[in-house]
């Protein structure tokens, strides 16, 4: 192989060390993303935890962007972003949870719960590495699933799990209505 032909090889598919505008966002849009998570775990205020989990799946909705899969990104802002969190705070108004510090917000149990945290990390990257090992996403070729492809392949089998999660979400909803109507004593309000 010539000199000529393995730069010419070299100058077609950047290498690590050269990434482009996309990855270099992407990046760093992901350590935003797992800034927001961190704090959306460790602040001792649940509106605010609320409202960082509200930036980590934003974060998440613009990765996907990033990845040219759109609609899953907006799959991810109607769905997590628009209701799940909307949902969260509707519940925290209607329990009466403390809009300030929390002093029963923190178990005692962080260090268990920072090495339960390191080892399903550790797990999930290696799984996701291991599955991955020898796979090349091309960001600037064609695209590879359709928006059609996706919603077929969700709505043919995954729509029990859809379906299980909008139950959960409903006696959520239902159990944080009753506990409102409840007031210090446990008699219920007329």
């Amino acid at each position: 192989m010539s000199p000529g032909t393995v730069l010419a090889a070299a100058a077609h598919h950047p290498g690590f060390l050269s990434p482009t505008g996309v990855e270099i966002t992407f990046v760093l849009v992901g350590l935003a993303t797992l800034g927001a998570a961190l704090l959306t775990v460790t602040t001792r205020q649940l509106v605010h935890a609320a409202l960082w989990l509200v930036v980590a799946l934003g974060g998440l909705a613009v990765e996907y962007l990033l990845l040219t899969a759109e609609f899953i990104a907006w799959v991810q802002v109607l769905i997590y972003v628009g209701s799940v969190v909307v949902l969260l705070l509707f519940g925290l108004m209607l329990t009466r949870a403390p809009i300030g510090r929390s002093p029963d917000a923190d178990s005692g149990n962080r260090w268990v719960a920072v090495a339960v945290a390191g080892a399903a990390a550790v797990t999930l990257v290696w799984v996701v590495v291991d599955a991955f090992r020898s796979t090349w996403i091309d960001v600037h070729g064609a695209v590879q699933g359709t928006s059609h492809a996706t919603g077929t392949s969700l709505f043919r089998h995954w729509v029990l799990p859809f379906e299980a999660l909008s139950v959960l979400l409903l006696a959520a909803l239902v159990g944080a209505i009753v506990l409102s109507r409840r007031d210090d004593g446990g008699k219920e309000t007329e």
